[in-house]
């Protein structure tokens, strides 16, 4: 897994040819390929301000159940599938691990070893993580969607290697980040890279001590919207004692 994508920008260069010397059929398709990169490049980014942030096609906002039922593993060993409980955050407050009525839920990948079930390693940028989670609450708003579980963070915790090389590739896909601190000295200061769009965010950190780094997919509003998830519990609790 590694942190930077850098956007890159092709250069198209026309050339006039005589009408007596014709091109070379490589450099006819050359300077095909090279608008039509730079316009799938730069639509990809438009497109990418409008909808939710996506690891490897697996998008913030979905449904548990849609999460569940697609074929997007993003982990290692081959088989690993999703294991989801409420989350451990919903658990210090009093919901029951394991409840298919929790208002959060947490999800990881795991397999079946000769010793039972074992957590698996998401794979990031080509790497396995050393930890991850994909966290669900229940969305408010129109009354059908009411009871549905949606994705609003996705996060992983790997390798400074592939931390700076997801960094580089980032920004090739989204550009420069809109928030960056590094080489600071303050203390207690890390370095941080922050990409965002209308409505969620990439977050990568890079942890001192050890230089490993923190990735998070996040769907913005989501503090605010876990809060009234939990205030909701807490009021429908209070209500059945």
């Amino acid at each position: 897994m590694n942190p930077q994508r850098i956007a890159c920008a092709l250069a198209l260069v026309c050339s006039t040819f005589s009408l007596t010397v014709p091109a070379q059929p490589a450099a006819r398709e050359a300077s095909a390929a090279a608008p039509a990169s730079k316009d799938a490049l730069a639509d990809a980014r438009r497109r990418a301000q409008d909808a939710p942030f996506a690891f490897r096609g697996i998008a913030l906002g979905i449904t548990l159940d849609e999460f569940r039922a697609g074929s997007k593993v993003r982990a290692t060993p081959i088989g690993s599938v999703p294991v989801c409980e409420t989350d451990v955050q919903a658990g210090v407050l009093g919901m029951r691990l394991k409840s298919h009525e929790s208002l959060t839920v947490a999800c990881r990948w795991a397999h079946r070893d000769d010793n039972g079930w074992a957590l698996s390693q998401a794979v990031v940028d080509g790497a396995p993580a050393s930890e991850h989670v994909l966290r669900f609450a229940r969305i408010a708003g129109r009354s059908e969607e009411r009871s549905a579980l949606r994705l609003y963070e996705i996060s992983f915790v790997i390798d400074e290697v592939t931390a700076e090389d997801l960094r580089e590739a980032l920004a090739e896909r989204y550009g420069p980040p809109r928030h960056a601190t590094q080489n600071v000295s303050a203390p207690g200061a890390l370095p941080v890279y922050v990409w965002e769009n209308a409505v969620s965010s990439i977050t990568l950190c890079f942890l001192p001590g050890t230089r490993n780094g923190t990735l998070t997919y996040l769907l913005k509003g989501s503090d605010a919207w876990v809060k009234s998830v939990v205030r909701q519990w807490q009021a429908s609790d209070a209500e059945a004692g």
